[in-house]
């Protein structure tokens, strides 16, 4: 027992003594190396990488886009610093950190990495007369600039990347922690520091393959952010010839591909992306995307040919079901280029029918879908593939999206006022029929949907499954699909289920009930579900609903005229469609329209057939001149200097209706008044934009001021400018506040 307690002590003492960091004796830089290896950093690794898996598992690559080097999107967060204690003196990296069991439940995996560091440099370093004994120090430095760059803390990082190169020049990872350095360097925009450093470093004779390969890389991230193309793909070239790091070569090739593609180097993006698809152990997802990329960059028809041929060996493999909507947008893409439209709409409509599609692929799908009913002057349904594009987008701040959001509010105008036409239109020729062609009309539309509905019922009733669902019953075969009551087996078997669960009841109303006194709300429903039937085939029903008051007919006509008109205007003025705006305009002139449409609409005609160069113009130039000689739009046409001088002034006041327009949108109200107040007398007199900045001061009055001072600021405008669009809006404003 003496022998065993003598040992026991010994070795209780040459652990204590192993323990110290102050001696440097082989014990003790051999036992603080390895407790430092495998107990702190060991856990401080295993942290770190967790962090980088949930940073791969939420970070979503947009392909549509040129992709960053590095996978990694900073959100400029303000992120926790660590606590230091108050009693620490050192300035080295990282010490001071206090661990609080309060603290731990809220770190995130890189801030747990980071103590582990700390910890490791506190409890285990032996730096010894000005130089440090264990060997495994500089790690924990390199896990703490690390960890401290993917929490967004840049110069800390640098500290602790400098604090190795300075204390530690012959570490094994010295060259990685130069690596790391530059990159931290590049996120704080000090580009210029990071390539000479990269720059240095490639010039060692031997370095290893992965340096190398990381050191280009780097290099090529730093000429990113300085927007020099051609040495980001000299550098993505040098970082590619060396497959260390798998995942990050094939991202490599990807953005070298994208870079050529995008400088219209069709043939060299083409080969990339070949070498990408044939690099083995590439992530797949590369790999699908690089072959959606060839067919953007294919230079011929034959190569397209060979690459939709591809495109359909992608689309039956069941392993590419989640990039569906990539390939079947870059089929359709191929087949609109070789002029195949309805094969185009057919594969765009099947990428935004497939499964795992992408919000901003369906954008793309129904943005080409719109243009191409748009080019086909569908108008109406382009419009409604324009609407799906603002409903699907998360990002609408996008330039394309406000585009599109333009387009889309002018096709809504254009919209409501061909439903107009076309509603008023079909109501007037109904109305001007004489009444035994009405009544023959709506007799054969309600023989119509008598045999529909007719045909709906029977569908409802050979759908159904009667003798293998009702009391559990079961239908052969050889009667499987047979209409009900042609089908002797089950008819008789649902007799005898009727009796077996009703009883014997007469044919009557209400047969469910034994005791008719009984009435409850299922029964109104039932019967106002009956009359609403028997209304869909009631002639006088549709009879009643034609106008035959000349109240109610005019107001119709007066109605498509103005839409005629506006059509005219938004065919001529917004989608430049002459032949649309001419037929509109011509057809509203020969409807007789009402006296203040018909001097504007010979002018536009006027104006369309000019610049066609149609002889037509002298026609309505001389109808213009002659009756509406006093006319504003006769004097243009004498003089169009002064059409030029007014289009010059609406650029130049433009800009300052947009500042007055954007104080109204922020609520300044107030403010909005006394911006238009000071701006209206610098205006020329009679500017078109007078109304417009009386309107929009009319309405900021109407916001913070009472009903009475709005009606006074809204009757100004309705009485000055009576003739403008502003002046009719005040005006129809007032009549409604009036009421």
């Amino acid at each position: 027992m003496k022998n065993s307690q003598k040992i026991g002590f010994l070795g209780a003492l040459l652990l204590i003594v192993s323990c110290s960091t102050k001696k440097d004796a082989f014990l003790n830089r051999n036992y603080n190396a390895l407790t430092t290896q495998y107990n702190i950093l060991y856990n401080g690794g295993v942290a770190f990488n967790e962090g980088l898996q949930e940073i791969n598992a939420s970070y979503e690559d947009d392909f549509f886009e040129l992709l960053p080097i590095e996978p990694l999107t900073f959100k400029n967060k303000k992120f926790r610093l660590p606590k230091l204690s108050s009693s620490s003196s050192s300035n080295k990296p990282g010490k001071g950190f206090q661990e609080s069991p309060e603290q731990e439940e809220s770190l995130t995996p890189f801030d747990i990495a980071e103590q582990k560091a700390v910890k490791a440099i506190q409890k285990h370093s032996m730096n010894i007369y000005g130089k440090e004994r264990n060997k495994k120090i500089d790690d924990a430095y390199l896990l703490l600039g690390k960890s401290r760059y993917y929490t967004e803390r840049f110069i800390p990082a640098i500290d602790a990347y400098n604090y190795i190169i300075s204390n530690y020049p012959n570490a094994s990872l010295i060259n990685e922690t130069k690596i790391w350095r530059a990159k931290a360097h590049i996120r704080i925009e000090n580009e210029e520091l990071a390539i000479e450093t990269m720059e240095i470093l490639l010039r060692k004779p031997e370095l290893p393959d992965f340096i190398r390969e990381e050191a280009n890389t780097t290099l090529a991230m730093a000429y990113t952010k300085m927007d020099s193309v051609q040495r980001v793909r000299k550098y993505l070239w040098e970082a590619t010839k060396t497959s260390k790091n798998t995942i990050q070569k094939a991202r490599n090739l990807f953005v070298l591909g994208q870079l050529y593609g995008l400088d219209k180097i069709k043939d060299t993006a083409s080969m990339v992306f070949q070498k990408l698809i044939n690099f083995k152990p590439a992530p797949y997802k590369y790999k699908i995307y690089a072959a959606i990329e060839l067919a953007k960059n294919s230079v011929s028809d034959s190569s397209s040919t060979a690459i939709l041929e591809r495109y359909r060996k992608l689309i039956k493999n069941r392993d590419n079901r989640p990039y569906l909507d990539g390939v079947y947008y870059q089929v359709a893409v191929l087949e609109q280029e070789r002029d195949s439209i309805n094969d185009a709409i057919l594969n765009y409509n099947k990428s935004l029918r497939a499964v795992n599609g992408g919000a901003k692929q369906k954008t793309y799908s129904y943005e080409k879908l719109a243009n191409l009913y748009f080019k086909d002057l569908d108008y109406v349904t382009a419009g409604a593939y324009y609407d799906s594009i603002l409903q699907v987008a998360k990002n609408k701040q996008t330039l394309r999206i406000k585009r599109i959001e333009r387009r889309s509010k002018n096709l809504k105008s254009l919209t409501k006022y061909e439903e107009i036409l076309q509603r008023n239109d079909s109501i007037l020729s109904l109305a001007a029929l004489p009444k035994d062609q009405l009544e023959k009309y709506f007799e054969a539309y309600i023989e119509k949907i008598k045999k529909e509905d007719e045909e709906l019922a029977q569908r409802k009733l050979n759908e159904s499954s009667f003798g293998s669902s009702f009391g559990g019953g079961t239908q052969s075969t050889e009667t499987k699909g047979k209409w009900y009551f042609y089908n002797v087996q089950s008819l008789g078997f649902g007799k005898g289920e009727f009796r077996r669960v009703w009883g014997s009841r007469p044919l009557e109303d209400n047969w469910r009930r034994s005791d008719k006194s009984i009435i409850t709300s299922e029964t109104t429903e039932e019967e106002i579900v009956i009359n609403q039937k028997i209304a869909r085939y009631e002639i006088s029903n549709y009879l009643a609903t034609v106008p035959s008051s000349e109240k109610e007919i005019d107001s119709l006509v007066f109605d498509r005229n103005n839409a005629l008109f506006e059509l005219g205007l938004i065919y001529k003025e917004q989608f430049k469609n002459r032949p649309k705006s001419i037929k509109n305009l011509e057809r509203l002139l020969a409807s007789k329209p009402n006296k203040e449409l018909i001097l504007p609409a010979n002018y536009h005609l006027y104006q369309l057939y000019l610049l066609s160069e149609n002889t037509k113009a002298a026609e309505y130039k001389n109808l213009i001149l002659n009756s509406y000689s006093d006319s504003p739009f006769a004097k243009i046409i004498l003089n169009p200097e002064i059409e030029l001088s007014k289009e010059k002034e609406v650029d130049e006041d433009s800009e300052v209706y947009e500042i007055a327009y954007r104080l109204y949108k922020d609520d300044f109200f107030e403010d909005v008044i006394c911006f238009i107040d000071m701006t209206i007398p610098t205006l020329e007199e009679g500017s078109i934009l007078m109304s417009k900045f009386e309107l929009l001061k009319a309405y900021a009055i109407g916001k913070y001021q009472n009903k009475d001072s709005y009606i006074a600021a809204l009757e100004k405008v309705a009485v000055d400018y009576s003739q403008t669009e502003q002046g009719k809006k005040a005006l129809e404003i007032m009549k409604r506040l009036k009421k």
